[in-house]
């Protein structure tokens, strides 16, 4: 009986080791927990910036207005009748 009862209790204790300690661990699982949530807080923006990107090409693909937009701030163009200003501080 004192020899059953020691191996249930070395069972217990290898139980207990792989449960805090072991692959797939308490420590792990957490561990997994939190690259989900901080991978979803990812996606999230990566969804939002998609959304932005996707509403900018429609612009471009459908109005001119965006176009013009583009060609006045990024590449400085004017109008043909149109004076440039440019002010220097």
């Amino acid at each position: 009986m004192k020899k059953m009862l020691l191996l249930l209790m070395v069972i217990l204790v290898y139980l207990q080791y792989r449960l805090w300690f072991g692959d797939g661990s308490l420590q792990d699982v957490w561990e997994l927990h939190q690259e989900v949530e901080m991978q979803r807080l990812e996606n999230i923006e990566l969804r939002e910036r998609n959304a932005a990107l996707q509403a900018e090409v429609t612009d471009l693909q459908q109005g001119f207005d965006a176009i013009e937009e583009h060609a006045r701030e990024d590449l400085g163009m004017v109008k043909e009748g149109e004076t440039f200003y440019q002010v220097v501080e």
